[in-house]
């Protein structure tokens, strides 16, 4: 219906301009409302909350999969793991943040995945990865040493033990704390803390000697 077909039904202009920017105004305060709250909408038939979910979270959790999975498996396994949450909108209960829960489901499907397939963690195709943010407004030169550190921090992180790149990547892709990486994986405080900690060595150290080398 246009502006004129509204004007035309008795909406005058000003007030369809109002109605335009409360309708407008409300997609920033998507941002406030917490994810266990959208959860909860969606469980209660708001379709709209979902979309919210799934935009906030589509990226890291993608990327969580491709990283420890490759490209061949991680299309699969990602529309699995939001098949899982849509199922489970009848049952949802907060017990936990929103991101520890999915972070647990994806981390399920995933060892469910390697028990099925009896396969084991493949390193990453550092050739699918995503790209530099920020790299296609750089000079050609640039963009190739952005490219080579990035190439060179991804065969590090493949590199790393399976329990300390599974926390690596669910802090820096899934932004998840000490706690909450303890709870999705079902380890102490303590044994996530150490994880990490021995991840971020691993990484400073490996970098330093391919530094050193080049």
């Amino acid at each position: 219906m246009t502006l004129l077909h509204k004007q035309e039904k008795g909406l005058i202009l000003p007030d369809y301009l109002k109605l335009l920017h409360k309708c407008v105004s409300l997609r920033p305060m998507d941002d406030e409302i917490s994810d266990e709250n959208l959860m909860l909408g969606y469980c209660s038939g708001d379709a709209d909350a979902f979309e919210v979910l799934y935009q906030r979270h589509k990226g890291p959790l993608y990327r969580f999969i491709l990283r420890q999975c490759g490209q061949e498996f991680v299309e699969e396994l990602y529309q699995d793991i939001w098949l899982k949450i849509i199922n489970s909108r009848m049952s949802y209960q907060v017990k936990a943040s929103f991101k520890t829960w999915l972070y647990h489901i994806a981390r399920n499907r995933i060892i469910d995945h390697y028990r099925r397939q009896n396969l084991r963690p493949v390193d990453s195709d550092t050739d699918k990865l995503s790209s530099i943010r920020g790299a296609e407004h750089m000079q050609p030169d640039k963009q190739l040493e952005t490219s080579k550190q990035h190439e060179l921090l991804m065969f590090a992180i493949a590199d790393l033990p399976r329990d300390q790149k599974e926390a690596f990547l669910l802090k820096e892709e899934a932004g998840l704390g000490v706690e909450e990486i303890a709870k999705t994986t079902g380890v102490t405080y303590e044994a996530a803390k150490s994880r990490l900690r021995y991840a971020f060595k691993k990484l400073r150290d490996q970098l330093e000697i391919i530094h050193e080398q080049r």
